[in-house]
C-alpha cells in the first residue's frame, strides 16, 4: 500500500483554542481516510499549544492520531539558554516530531547549516521524527546554484547521523521563493527536479538506505496544484502552509490526491 504523508506548520498564528477547534475537526474529517490509508498527518503548532493539540488528538483519534511537532528546539538537554525549548521538554508532554531549519530560522533568525545539524543530532537521539527543511533563495536560483546549495545543506545538516536513525527522518524541500504571502509556486517539474537532486543526495549519504527517507515539497501548495505536484515521480509528501489552515480546505487536497 502507498503511504501518503501530509503535514502543515502553523507557525505564529494559532493560539490554543484555534489550534484545538482546528485538529478536533481535522481529526473528525480525516478519520476514515486515516483509517483506511497508510497516511502519515503531522501538524506542527506553537509551542504553548502543542500539549493541548496532543490530547485534542488522542481525544478524537485513537486509531492512527495526528501527529503533533514542534517548530524548533535547542539541541541541548538542558543549560543556560534563556527562551529556549529543549528535546527532554518537548518528550515529557509527548511531542513526536520537531522540524529543523526552516527557512525563517535560517533567514530571519541566522541560524547555519551547522546549528541544524546539531539540532538533528539530538533530535534523533531523543527518537523524535526530524524534519530537516532545505531550500534556495530566489537570488540563488537566479545564480543557478541551487543544486549546489540543497546538497550542502544536506550533508552539513545530515552529518553524523547512523543508518538505524533514519527511520526517523523526514525532509521538506521548500524554496524560500515559494513560500510565504507572496510566495510564487514552483512548477511541478522544476519541484521534481529539485526532489531528484535530494535524493541522489540522500542516496550518497546513505546508500540504499537513503531511497526510504520521504522527501516532502512545501511552497504555495493549494488545492488547484497539490494534485501534479504529489503525482511527480520524486515528491512523496506535501508540507502545506495557509491552505491546510481551514480544517475543511486541507481535507480537501488530502481527500482528492487519496481517492483520484
Amino acid at each position: 500500500m502507498k503511504k501518503y504523508y501530509f503535514g502543515t506548520n502553523l507557525k505564529m498564528y494559532k493560539g490554543i483554542a484555534d489550534t484545538t477547534r482546528f485538529l478536533a475537526r481535522l481529526s473528525e474529517l480525516t478519520h476514515d481516510i486515516r483509517a483506511n490509508n497508510d497516511i502519515e498527518l503531522f501538524v506542527i503548532p506553537s509551542y504553548t499549544a502543542i500539549q493541548s493539540a496532543i490530547q485534542t488528538t488522542l481525544a478524537t483519534s485513537h486509531d492512527n492520531p495526528i501527529i503533533i511537532g514542534a517548530q524548533n528546539m535547542n539541541p541541548n538537554d538542558n543549560g543556560q539558554y534563556t527562551g529556549d525549548i529543549s528535546p527532554l521538554m518537548l518528550k515529557e508532554i509527548g511531542t513526536q516530531l520537531v522540524m529543523i531549519g526552516h527557512s525563517e530560522r535560517r533567514h530571519k533568525f541566522g541560524e547555519t547549516d551547522r546549528q541544524e545539524n546539531e539540532k538533528v543530532l539530538s533530535a534523533l537521539k531523543h527518537d523524535l521524527t526530524t524534519l530537516l527543511c532545505v531550500g534556495e533563495t530566489l537570488e540563488q536560483k537566479n545564480y543557478n546554484i541551487s543544486d549546489e546549495v540543497l546538497r550542502t545543506q544536506l550533508k552539513i545538516g545530515l552529518s553524523g547521523i547512523n543508518t538505524n536513525q533514519l527511520a526517523k527522518l523526514r525532509v521538506a524541500y521548500e524554496p524560500v521563493w515559494a513560500i510565504g504571502e507572496s510566495g510564487i509556486p514552483a512548477t511541478a517539474d522544476y519541484a521534481n527536479e529539485k526532489h531528484a537532486v535530494i535524493k541522489q543526495c540522500l542516496i550518497e549519504l546513505f546508500g540504499d538506505a537513503g531511497k526510504d527517507i520521504p522527501v516532502f515539497y512545501g511552497g504555495s501548495v493549494n488545492e488547484e496544484n497539490s494534485n501534479e505536484l504529489f503525482g511527480q515521480q520524486y515528491i512523496d509528501g506535501l508540507f502545506i502552509g495557509r491552505s491546510a489552515w481551514d480544517a475543511e480546505n486541507f481535507f480537501k487536497i488530502i481527500e482528492r490526491i487519496v481517492n483520484k
